[in-house]
């Protein structure tokens, strides 16, 4: 096999050519780490070669499962793969290996997929970016200067830049979505609790994590959706499942649908023109495929949704770093001085101050659950503007000197209040505000890929659904494949540009 044809299968393709004998797991594997060779250099999306495990994988006798012998990538965050660190993204947990799998992994290994790495990620995924101390900026097939969103950036430059056709994502916020929306991508978040975690968690972030993952076709995300989903007997949540395969829904067209869409941000934050026409267009597609489309929107006061969403992830924030200094035996000042901030921050909030945060979640979920009551689904932008260009984000050398001796203080107080830490939250969240609304409610949520910029940047479209509805999202994105199809769409090819440097 060609590395050209290697590019036009999708996980499901390859997995069907394999069982019948016409490519052979190894072949695909040498395909994927030349792959990897070719343009992971100017991308830096991979985080940790695990060439020595994917040629063990490669050779299993007799490959078995749903997607046996294609090459598939770990994101670096919870995904653990025994023996080998999770790094987080964080320098300090580098070379902490994992004791045992994780439940997706495993899951992933009995699928017959062929491990060989993982990806990039931004420090204990906080960013809808993916810039770190540790691993330096990954950047976007499509532009090579810009982000290809966070936090399970690296997965999504990796598929688009064909290294593999599928890879491991994680969705605490949108990182699923934003990732998907920036590099051209199908992403789907499942609802609280159809896919579960652990053994290491149960309920990360109050409910609002899930595994997940990033790939070209929709049937792909479908596949891996029934290879997640099985019920986990000590799981915190038990949801139910269709009464068949979530693979059914690629051919099965969805009922005629009613969709509310707004593309104004939550926050009262400027919403770039194309993220405002990727929604119009998208409406006038539903229209033209026979939905009943028009503007509405929950009414919900996002400035107070995003405080309290960040109440809880500082939170958070500052528990990760205390368990990594742990494991690690390394210091708070070991780590970038965004997540230093965002800890201190959540160390400084009093337990009655997060509660209260955790308990305004319902009143979201419930003002969400009333529009569904109207609408099948929402319809929004996954972006707030097209993705944005490496170190716009980035906390400025001069701050970060004057925050560290700070930080020591332990002025978490302070910060909260002050311009920085509000510019900071404001910066992370006004490109991506439409996002974190789902992963508070445990709703579904998917960015398809239906619209790109007249400079060529993608630019996804966001659908939230109601409990249960991932079936239905399912539908629809496949009949937006079918009548916009993307999969063949792709970035230039992204050869190693001696002036961009990985970091």
């Amino acid at each position: 096999m060609r590395d050209d044809e290697y590019l036009g299968y999708d996980a499901v393709g390859l997995a069907d050519l394999v069982a019948r004998g016409e490519v052979h797991p190894t072949e695909l594997l040498e395909l994927a780490l030349a792959r990897c060779a070719r343009v992971n250099p100017s991308l830096n999306a991979i985080s940790l070669l695990m060439e020595e495990v994917g040629t063990r994988l490669a050779q299993r006798p007799d490959p078995s499962g749903p997607l046996a012998g294609v090459p598939f990538l770990l994101k670096d965050l919870a995904q653990d793969f025994a023996g080998y660190p999770t790094s987080g993204g964080t320098g300090p947990l580098r070379s902490v290996p994992a004791e045992r799998h994780s439940l997706t992994v495993e899951r992933w290994l009995a699928a017959g997929l062929v491990i060989f790495g993982k990806t990039t990620t931004p420090e204990f995924g906080s960013k809808a970016i993916t810039e770190t101390g540790a691993f330096g900026a990954t950047r976007n097939p499509w532009d090579l200067g810009r982000t290809p969103g966070g936090s399970s950036g690296g997965s999504a430059a990796a598929v688009a830049a064909g290294i593999v056709p599928v890879a491991g994502a994680s969705d605490g916020g949108g990182s699923i979505r934003i990732p998907a929306a920036c590099t051209g991508l199908f992403g789907l978040k499942a609802g609280r609790g159809l896919i579960p975690g652990g053994p290491a968690v149960g309920d990360p972030l109050f409910g609002a994590v899930t595994e997940g993952v990033l790939s070209r076709s929709v049937r792909d995300t479908a596949v891996m959706l029934d290879i997640l989903s099985p019920p986990d007997p000590g799981a915190p949540y038990h949801v139910p499942r269709p009464d068949r395969p979530f693979r059914d829904a690629v051919t099965e067209p969805p009922r005629r649908l009613r969709i509310g869409f707004t593309s104004e941000s939550p926050l009262g934050t400027p919403v770039d023109a194309d993220a405002v026409r990727a929604v119009t267009d998208a409406a006038a597609l539903l229209a033209d495929l026979g939905h009943t489309v028009e503007p509405a929107g929950p009414a919900i006061d996002g400035r107070q949704l995003a405080h309290d969403f960040m109440s809880v992830w500082t939170a958070s924030v500052a528990t990760r770093i205390d368990e990594a200094c742990r494991v690690s035996g390394s210091r708070p000042g070991d780590f970038d001085i965004d997540t230093q901030v965002l800890a201190a921050v959540g160390r400084s909030a009093g337990a009655p101050d997060l509660l209260r945060a955790h308990a305004r979640w319902n009143d979201y979920t419930r003002i969400l659950a009333d529009f569904h009551e109207r609408y099948d689904l929402l319809l929004t932008p996954a972006l707030g503007e097209p993705p944005i260009r490496i170190g716009q984000n980035r906390t400025p050398a001069l701050a970060g000197a004057v925050l560290s001796p700070l930080l020591r203080l332990g002025v978490g107080n302070v910060l909260a209040r002050t311009d920085f830490y509000r510019e900071l939250v404001t910066a992370n969240l006004s490109a991506v505000p439409f996002t974190q609304l789902a992963n508070i409610t445990g709703r579904p949520a998917m960015s398809v890929p239906t619209y790109w910029t007249a400079a060529g940047l993608p630019l996804g479209t966001q659908f939230v659904g109601a409990p249960g509805s991932e079936f239905l999202l399912l539908q629809l994105a496949a009949e937006l494949e079918a009548a916009r199809p993307w999969a063949d769409r792709r970035p230039a090819d992204s050869a190693v540009p001696q002036s961009v440097p990985a970091r």
